[in-house]
C-alpha cells in the first residue's frame, strides 16, 4: 500500500530535479535580444554598444551596424585531446 504513495514523491522529486538542471543551464546562456532564441553552434552573432547580443537572423531587422561579430562555439572548446607531432631525437 505504500508503494503507490513513494512512486508519487519518487515522481515529484524527478519533476523537481529536471526543472532545476534545465532552469541552470538556461540561466548560463547567451540568447538573442530580439527574438529570445539561443544561437547554435557555428552560428555567427553580433554584438552592439548596449552588450546586446543579436543573432544572426535578427541582424537584418537592425539598421546600425554592429561591434562585434563572434562565431558562436562549443562550451567544451580547447579541453579536447589534440594530436601533437612527434619530435624526432
Amino acid at each position: 500500500m505504500l508503494r503507490p504513495l513513494l512512486a508519487l514523491q519518487e515522481r515529484d522529486l524527478e519533476r523537481q530535479l529536471l526543472r532545476q538542471s534545465v532552469d541552470e543551464l538556461t540561466a548560463c546562456r547567451h540568447s538573442c535580444a530580439d527574438c529570445g532564441r539561443t544561437p547554435l553552434i557555428g552560428e555567427r552573432v553580433h554584438r552592439y554598444p548596449r552588450g546586446e547580443t543579436v543573432c544572426a537572423l535578427c541582424r537584418p531587422q537592425r539598421s546600425a551596424e554592429p561591434v562585434s561579430t563572434d562565431l558562436v562555439r562549443h562550451s567544451e572548446r580547447g579541453h579536447s585531446v589534440r594530436l601533437r607531432p612527434r619530435l624526432v631525437a
